[in-house]
C-alpha cells in the first residue's frame, strides 16, 4: 500500500509541460539526430554518426553560434541585431590584413584588433539605440550595410590571404589528438569556452541579472536604480565582442579574409537563440538553450546535406522551424498575459 501510494504520489506530481518546457528542445534535438542516424546508414554504419562528421557539425556551428551567444544577450533586453554578417566580413578583413605573413606580426595583434573593432561597433549599435532611442532593427541594419562596405572598401573586393601559420591555427588547429580517430577542433573549444562564460555572465552575475530586468520590464528595471542606457550599450559591446571572436575564427579557418564573407549570419544567430527558447519579446532566454538551437540547425544542414537534399529545401525548412518557434513563443507569452 505504502508503495502503490508513493508511486501515484510520484504519478501525480509529474508536471509534463514543465518537463517539456525544461527539455523539450534537448528532445527534439535527440529525435533528430536519431532519425538522421538511422537514416544514412551506409554499409552497415551510420554516415551521420562517423566521428568525422561530429567533429565537422561542432566546427561548422562553431562561428553561428559564437555570434549566437551575444545576439541572445540582445535579444533577451528585447532589442535585436542585424550587423552580426557584415561586421564579422569587415572585421574579419582588417584582422587579416594585420595577419598577413609578410608582416610578421604576433598573432595576438590581429586578434586584439579584431576585439576592440569589434567591441567599438557594438558600442556603437547600443549608443544609438540607448542615447538616440533609435529602434536596434534600425540601428544596427545601418551598422550592417556600412560594415559590409567597408569590409569591400579596404580589400577592394579581393580576399586578403597569405596569413600566418599561427592564425590560421585558430581556425584549423586540433588538440587532444590521437592519430586520425579522435581530436577537438579549436574552434570548437573556443566556443565552449565562450559559451561557459556566457551562462556564467548571464545566470551568476548582476549583469545577467540586469539584462533579464530590463527584458522583462524596462521601466520597472530603472526605477530600481539600474542605469538602463549604459547596460544597453554593454550588452551591444558584447555581441560585438563575440561577433569579433566569430570573425577570427572564421578568417583562420578559411584563411583569408573575406568581404563578401558572414552572409546571413546575422539571421542564423537569431533563429539559434529563437529556437533554443529566446523570447523576441525579451526576458526571457539561456545560453544552454542557444547553444542546442545552434546544434539543431547545424544537425538539420549536415543531415540533409548527406541526404542529398537541395539547399533550397534546407532555407524553406530553417524558415519554417524558425516561424514555429516564434509561434510557440507568442502563444507563451499570451498565456501569461491572461488573454
Amino acid at each position: 500500500m505504502g508503495s502503490a501510494s508513493n508511486a501515484a504520489e510520484t504519478a501525480k506530481g509529474f508536471d509534463l509541460k514543465k518537463f517539456v518546457n525544461r527539455w523539450g528542445i534537448l528532445l527534439v534535438l535527440a529525435g533528430m539526430s536519431a532519425l538522421l542516424a538511422v537514416l544514412t546508414i551506409d554499409g552497415g554504419s551510420s554516415i551521420f554518426l562517423r566521428f568525422r562528421n561530429i567533429v565537422n557539425i561542432l566546427r561548422q556551428s562553431s562561428v553561428i553560434g559564437i555570434i549566437a551567444l551575444g545576439v541572445t544577450y540582445v535579444i533577451i533586453t528585447g532589442g535585436i541585431d542585424l550587423s552580426s554578417g557584415s561586421l564579422v566580413a569587415m572585421i574579419g578583413v582588417i584582422s587579416a590584413i594585420l595577419a598577413r605573413e609578410a608582416y610578421g606580426l604576433p598573432v595576438i595583434i590581429p586578434v586584439a584588433a579584431a576585439l576592440i573593432i569589434g567591441v567599438l561597433a557594438g558600442s556603437f549599435n547600443g549608443f544609438l539605440h540607448a542615447k538616440f532611442k533609435i529602434p536596434p532593427f534600425i540601428a544596427t541594419l545601418g551598422m550592417m550595410v556600412s560594415a559590409r562596405g567597408i569590409g569591400f572598401l579596404i580589400s577592394g573586393g579581393r580576399p586578403i590571404d597569405n596569413l600566418t601559420q599561427g592564425y590560421q591555427y585558430l581556425g584549423q588547429g586540433s588538440i587532444l589528438e590521437f592519430g586520425r580517430n579522435f581530436f577537438i577542433p579549436i574552434p570548437v573549444i573556443i566556443f565552449l569556452i565562450v559559451a561557459l562564460i556566457a551562462h556564467f555572465m548571464l545566470s551568476r552575475t548582476r549583469f545577467g541579472k540586469y539584462t533579464y530586468a530590463i527584458g522583462g520590464n524596462e521601466q520597472a528595471a530603472f526605477i530600481c536604480g539600474v542605469n538602463v542606457d549604459r547596460h544597453k550599450i554593454m550588452v551591444y559591446a558584447f555581441a560585438g565582442l563575440m561577433t569579433s571572436i566569430a570573425a577570427v575564427v572564421m578568417t583562420a579557418r578559411v584563411s583569408a579574409g573575406q568581404p563578401s564573407a558572414g552572409i546571413m549570419y546575422e539571421l542564423d544567430a537569431i533563429a539559434s537563440a529563437v529556437i533554443g527558447g529566446t523570447s523576441l519579446q525579451g526576458g526571457l532566454g539561456t545560453i544552454g538553450g542557444t547553444v542546442v538551437g545552434t546544434l539543431i540547425i547545424a544537425v538539420m544542414n549536415n543531415g540533409l546535406q548527406l541526404l542529398g537534399v537541395s539547399s533550397y529545401w534546407q532555407q524553406i525548412l530553417k524558415g519554417v522551424i524558425i516561424i514555429t518557434a516564434v509561434i510557440l513563443d507568442t502563444m507563451r507569452n499570451r498565456k501569461k498575459l491572461g488573454h
